[in-house]
């Protein structure tokens, strides 16, 4: 069967399974507690949350560096040089994440009991136990066998965090399919495997794209973690500056305004992403 075989049979099996719009109760999207506001195009008010808070966050910043160099402007030179780290770290650990939490999502809905079990172990266990522990573990401990460095050990410690959160989501994402689709793709002639991959797993992206559009940026976040183990990240920048002129509010309120608009503008980011994933169907 050709992959564009596949493709036929994942939209007849949507036909085939679709109801109408007023009995249809499948949820779209995963909400989660610790994301941004994202403004929508179906939101008309000029002054949203999203748009007054990047106001106020570049232009106050934008004010202090042009109208109060000293010691503004010299902060953010001296911050914004762990950008590169900060996007690095953050980047490749939302790729492993996504990995690891794919194959754990699917292992929390196999049919296999013991393959349940261990996703399932998996989960709780990560979840368990503080990012930053997990950070520290990795690096001093077992960075004494494997002998990691503080860059592959930053994005262990994310990645495998994150990954377990990841694989909640996409477990999540495939249980609000509807089950008459699996059964649908089955009854014509798809093995599970094959359902699997082109009628239920491209119906889940869309379903947990604003999910992981979180997850990164919660990433993005709480990467500021790594500067404990001497990466020179955004946070670890503002730090060492402290340390030799002693202004640790000036130079905090710029490391806060830094993230924020950072964190401001990859969510909008992700909401174009979003808004252009389901008008492409």
């Amino acid at each position: 069967m050709k992959k564009n075989e596949y493709g036929e049979h994942a939209n007849l099996v949507k036909k085939l399974v679709s109801r109408p719009p007023e009995t249809q109760k499948v949820s779209t999207k995963i909400q989660m507690t610790d994301g941004v506001l994202i403004p929508r195009k179906d939101d008309h008010h000029v002054f949203n949350s999203w748009r007054l808070t990047f106001i106020i966050a570049a232009g106050l910043l934008t004010f202090l560096v042009i109208f109060v160099p000293t010691p503004y402007r010299s902060i953010f030179l001296v911050v914004i040089q762990g950008a590169p780290t900060t996007f690095q770290v953050t980047i490749i650990s939302i790729i492993g994440a996504i990995i690891i939490g794919l194959f754990v999502g699917l292992g929390s809905v196999a049919k296999s009991y013991i393959v349940n079990m261990i996703s399932g172990i998996y989960v709780e266990f990560i979840r368990g136990i503080p990012l930053l522990v997990q950070l520290i573990f990795i690096y001093y401990a077992m960075g004494r066998l494997f002998r990691i460095e503080g860059m592959l050990a930053a994005i262990a410690a994310l990645s495998i965090c994150f990954g377990a959160y990841m694989g909640e989501i996409v477990r999540a994402g495939i249980q609000a399919i509807p089950k008459g689709q699996m059964e649908a793709a089955i009854a014509l002639g798809l093995t599970r495997g094959q359902a699997f991959r082109y009628v239920i797993l491209p119906q889940t992206i869309k379903v947990i794209l604003p999910a992981i559009g979180n997850e990164f940026i919660s990433m993005l976040k709480d990467s500021s973690l790594v500067s404990t183990i001497a990466l020179t990240d955004i946070l670890r920048k503002g730090r060492e500056h402290i340390a030799r002129t002693f202004l640790s509010l000036e130079t905090m309120f710029v490391v806060a305004l830094v993230y924020l608009l950072i964190t401001l503008i990859l969510s909008r980011l992700v909401g174009i992403l979003e808004e252009r994933l389901h008008k492409n169907g």
